[in-house]
């Protein structure tokens, strides 16, 4: 199992602990596991090889169960009981606000960096560093591509809880912008007679692609009320939606004609040294196949372990060099106060088969 419990007799002047809350175990939870997965392959890499600067990591991952009550919970431990050095972030916005709410870490000297977030509310500074871009450069570049194919007519999914309406806002605001027509917004709600209805309508908009503004599960109760109407109509959705959930939700042929934004490359093929070195080290130390969240871990990891090197302050997660960025291997990371860490962003279609890069 990937969480680790930290040996109470651990030398900390000979160990950096890296703690990490999580969720490992609610229906959503195989994007924490693959994330902690890659996170993982990379320290146990850096351990083989003798460390960071003559000190091996000590990577403490606790499951929160996707609540933001245990996650502050198991926050404080690691703080309190761990005495962890780095803290990493977990899935979702309520889970990353309760803890940089959290008492003991708000005094702290620690950062949360990297959560697995989308939230355009949340943003990188002082106690918060992004690794991956935001939902709103997501969504641009999924734009960008459609309006390459000549598609200008948009139809929005909205999962309709306070949390997204902002985010609507924002992807209404940036159709605007391009010159593209917003034609229907369908609102997706736990009444599944409703979403159906919602779906019904439109598609009869006829949209050249429809942009999902919700979780997996909603988004996956979309997507198969939807192709009832439309089966070869394009929805898209952003990287962190969970596939293999959205697949068994929706079925194999709902998933087709489903476009996705990734914030890796293609973990699939060795272009780069990083997607190369994240592939063989899979295979050496996890017993399972990679994806594009284990891919982002192993990043994630390699950077932290790039600022650790540089013998900056503990805690922190800021300092890239002294030109402000670094080269994972074919993938550059800019260090910021205001920004993510990452720009990247590419596209994927979804298939019966995969996904296709």
């Amino acid at each position: 199992m990937l969480m680790t419990p930290a040996p109470a007799f651990a030398d900390t002047q000979d160990t950096i602990v890296i703690g990490q809350v999580i969720d490992l175990s609610s229906p959503n939870a195989s994007l924490g596991r693959d994330y902690v997965a890659g996170i993982k392959t990379y320290f146990d890499m850096v351990n083989a090889t003798g460390g960071i600067n003559g000190k091996k990591i000590h990577y403490i991952a606790r499951d929160d169960q996707s609540s933001a009550i245990v996650a502050a919970r198991l926050t404080t431990e690691l703080i309190e009981n761990d005495r962890i050095d780095y803290l990493l972030g977990g899935i979702g916005e309520s889970v990353t606000r309760a803890v940089l709410d959290t008492p003991t870490f708000k005094r702290s000297r620690l950062q949360l960096y990297a959560p697995l977030v989308s939230a355009s509310s949340l943003k990188p500074g002082g106690k918060l560093v992004l690794w991956r871009p935001d939902y709103l450069h997501e969504v641009q570049h999924m734009l960008s591509h459609f309006g390459g194919l000549g598609i200008t007519r948009v139809g929005i999914a909205l999962q309709d809880e306070a949390n997204n309406r902002q985010t609507l806002a924002l992807v209404t605001s940036e159709l605007k912008q391009r010159g593209l027509q917003l034609i229907g917004t369908a609102r997706i709600t736990v009444n599944e007679q409703q979403t159906e209805a919602e779906a019904r309508k439109l598609a009869a908009t006829s949209p050249g692609v429809v942009i999902v503004i919700g979780d997996t599960i909603n988004t996956g109760m979309f997507l198969k009320a939807f192709r009832k109407s439309a089966p070869k109509i394009y929805v898209a959705g952003t990287s962190l939606i969970n596939l293999e959930t959205l697949r068994e939700l929706a079925g194999s042929r709902a998933v087709e004609w489903t476009v996705f934004s990734q914030v890796v490359p293609n973990p699939n093929t060795g272009k780069s040294v990083l997607q190369r070195e994240h592939q063989t080290m899979m295979v050496k130390y996890r017993d399972e196949p990679p994806s594009t969240l284990t891919l982002e871990g192993f990043a994630v990891a390699k950077t932290l372990a790039m600022t650790i090197r540089r013998g900056k302050q503990t805690g922190t997660v800021q300092d890239l060099g002294s030109n402000g960025s670094a080269d994972l291997g074919g993938m550059a990371v800019r260090g910021s106060t205001n920004q993510s860490l990452s720009s990247f962003v590419d596209i994927a279609l979804f298939s019966k088969n995969g996904l296709l890069f």
